[in-house]
């Protein structure tokens, strides 16, 4: 059977008249979203968009983080009245952080503040106004001496996680026992001896305790 090209050439015409209400109709929803997005303010933008301003994603009050060591007992605990997350990297704000860091066979060390933020790694929290380090008297073991109650007070401490160490550059005041030392740069203190080091200039005045009755 021989088909005529005519008719081929009127059966393909008809077919793209049929198909044109369809390109149209293609062609105007292309266009109506390019003008809705070209015209959309930026607070109306998706929510992947707005991840990437840095802004929270959700919000937990009176929240606690708890980290357990190789042996399942807790390593260190952070609580907060508010504890603000951040989808974008993961970090989060924490209104009124307070942290407790456990060694064993040690008095728990807790390091509080005003406002904190932690890394999205969690190896990192900073701490921010009326930042302290505390320690409680702790008494003599078989390895090691009696230790004085201590508490060191700066405007900001950063607090390596993973590391133990906690550490300032602001101006630090040092109490233990009835001794008290002012540092101009802060310090360090290590919370596997649980030991302070002050840099710069030092001034303070060191007490002995009394000695225990005979």
């Amino acid at each position: 059977m021989v088909l005529n090209s005519q008719k081929i050439k009127v059966g393909v015409f008809r077919v793209l008249l049929g198909l044109m209400p369809l390109l149209l109709m293609g062609l105007l929803t292309l266009l109506t979203f390019y003008l809705v997005e070209k015209n959309t303010p930026q607070e109306k933008k998706s929510t992947l968009e707005r991840v990437r301003l840095h802004e929270p994603d959700y919000t937990i009050v009176d929240g606690t983080l708890t980290a357990l060591n190789e042996l399942g007992t807790t390593k260190y605990r952070v609580t907060g009245k508010k504890l603000i997350h951040y989808d974008d990297d993961a970090s989060m704000d924490v209104l009124t952080p307070r942290m407790r860091l456990f060694q064993t066979n040690k008095a728990p060390v807790t390091v509080r503040a005003d406002t904190g933020h932690i890394d999205g790694d969690v190896t990192i929290m900073d701490l921010y106004d009326n930042a302290q380090i505390y320690r409680p008297a702790q008494e003599a073991t078989e390895t090691q001496a009696a230790s004085a109650r201590m508490l060191a007070a700066s405007s900001y401490f950063k607090v390596f996680i993973n590391d133990d160490i906690i550490e300032t550059d602001k101006p630090m005041t040092l109490e233990q026992g009835m001794s008290t030392m002012n540092s101009t740069i802060g310090g360090t203190f290590n919370n596997v001896d649980q030991s302070m080091r002050l840099l710069g200039r030092v001034k303070g005045r060191i007490e002995r305790a009394p000695r225990e009755a005979q």
